[in-house]
């Protein structure tokens, strides 16, 4: 499962992959910028493969020959700045550490599933019901939703897309 959290907004997006892989890590970051409506500037990793080289590799020939990673390159398409936590410092990505385990609570430990698509339609009705539905007090008791829409009034200007675009309908 990869998760993407908003800082501000708390506005969720979660995907599942097959594996945890460097292309995997790429076509994330490509579904987290068409899924958010505003420009991402910038992006907090863990050390996982899937988001950067290994420590050594991060300079030196192989950097010099086969060039940044590939979530950097995508990083750079679309103008975000990558940062890395500290190696063995999860509590530096803290929101997204929590949701997982919110997610965890709510979905994985609470049902017992037949199949893997049955957990991955609960965790991702579970995030939709989370972005448009849940009032948080971070946030002044809005949803994530309602937070973007508020930020959409004051500074249009940021977004890529009308944010009311998101509203899950009858096809969705």
């Amino acid at each position: 499962m990869f998760l993407a959290i908003d800082r501000v907004s708390k506005f969720t997006y979660v995907e599942f992959r097959d594996d945890a892989g460097r292309m995997n890590g790429a076509d994330f970051l490509r579904g987290v910028v068409s899924a958010f409506p505003y420009s991402i500037h910038t992006v907090l990793t863990d050390n996982g493969m899937a988001f950067a080289d290994l420590p050594q590799n991060r300079t030196g020939p192989s950097r010099t020959y086969l060039g940044p990673h590939i979530f950097d390159r995508v990083c750079a398409e679309h103008g975000i700045e990558h940062r890395l936590t500290k190696p063995y410092h999860p509590w530096t990505n803290g929101q997204a550490e929590r949701m997982n385990r919110t997610i965890k609570e709510a979905t994985i430990r609470a049902f017992h599933y037949h199949n893997l698509d049955a957990l991955r339609d609960h965790v991702l009705a579970f995030v939709s019901a989370y972005n448009f539905a849940k009032h948080l007090k971070a946030l002044k008791w809005r949803t994530p939703f309602e937070a973007i829409s508020l930020a959409w009034t004051k500074s249009p200007e940021i977004f890529k897309i009308n944010p009311r675009h998101l509203i899950p309908g009858p096809n969705t």
